[in-house]
């Protein structure tokens, strides 16, 4: 079976974007991928990397009346927010043969096959992912929500329709990126998901949608990571090779699931590169990298001697 996902992303996201569809390449090979381009210069580049299993969707192709007529009050976070339902609808609407299709964020990336996660959701007709916020975590689920927009899959019947035209007249109604009255972004209004809505399943493969706010909730060793979200993540060019850093990671997670991602990363950008060598991504300044070493290496240290000050007291 073809497993159908969409994604949309401008150029300050178009490498991570790249990365995500390397890791379904990799780990999914039997898919297709759509893409909303939310600027010239990504559909341009993108145009010319002439991806595998992908589909390329202009944004003046797919907008609307109703998403033009706010596009103007709204940040372009808040108006790419504004788009997420929108998206899996235009894309039904094209496509009326197709069965089912996943949201996707951009800032996703694959470890492994994704199929567990459609074997659990089974013949329902809407996935949901909880944040599964660790402890120290635990306060953000008021603003940010019980569920995270990372991936979502819907089923093409009237289920996942109904669902999904709600959302958009939510969206186009208010979707703003601060907190206010129970609402945040598009996301807040998954909360309610199970009780409005039909054949909603929440997904509860701790593997998935692994990330910052949950990392201290997951064991490597009993369950296989299926895919990380990289929200807010820090990005280094350093002399040419990406650096995707975070302070909550470290130890062995950091080596697995950040060293493969920065690679992948730095492999995309040198693509990028033979088509346009003038490409920058945004990128924070080595100066910040280096004081991020720094403070890590510190952290390390003191970790060391707060190990070592243990031991001279058991021997006491």
């Amino acid at each position: 079976m073809t497993r159908n996902f969409c994604t949309y992303f401008d150029k300050n996201y178009l490498l991570k974007g790249l990365a995500l569809h390397g890791s379904l390449l990799e780990f999914c090979p039997n898919f297709h991928l759509w893409i909303l381009c939310f600027d010239d210069e990504s559909h341009d580049a993108l145009k010319k990397l002439n991806l595998l299993k992908t589909s390329l969707i202009k944004l003046s192709d797919f907008e609307d009346e109703k998403l033009l007529a706010v596009k103007s009050g709204r940040k372009i976070s808040e108006y790419c927010w504004t788009c997420t339902p929108s998206l899996p609808l235009y894309i039904f609407k094209q496509n009326p043969d197709l069965e089912m299709l996943a949201y996707l964020d951009a800032d996703l990336y694959f470890y492994n096959s994704p199929n567990e996660i459609y074997e659990e959701f089974g013949h329902n007709s809407i996935m949901i992912i909880p944040h599964n916020f660790s402890k120290d975590q635990k306060f953000r689920e008021k603003t940010s929500g019980i569920y995270n927009v990372g991936m979502l899959i819907f089923k093409n019947d009237a289920n996942a329709l109904e669902c999904l035209n709600w959302w958009r007249d939510k969206c186009l109604e208010w979707c703003f990126d601060y907190y206010e009255d129970g609402k945040f972004g598009d996301q807040l209004y998954l909360n309610d998901w199970l009780k409005r809505f039909k054949g909603v399943h929440v997904l509860k493969n701790p593997g998935a949608n692994v990330a910052s706010w949950n990392i201290r909730n997951y064991d490597s060793s009993k369950w296989p990571l299926i895919f990380y979200h990289f929200h807010g993540i820090r990005l280094f060019n350093v002399f040419g090779k990406i650096k995707a850093k975070n302070q909550n990671i470290n130890g062995i997670e950091n080596k697995f699931i950040f060293t493969k991602y920065s690679q992948t990363l730095t492999n995309c950008l040198h693509n990028i590169k033979k088509i346009d060598k003038n490409f920058n991504c945004r990128t924070e300044s080595n100066i910040k990298y280096l004081f991020w070493i720094i403070k890590y290496f510190l952290q390390r240290i003191k970790s060391v001697l707060s190990l070592f000050n243990i031991f001279l007291l058991i021997k006491i």
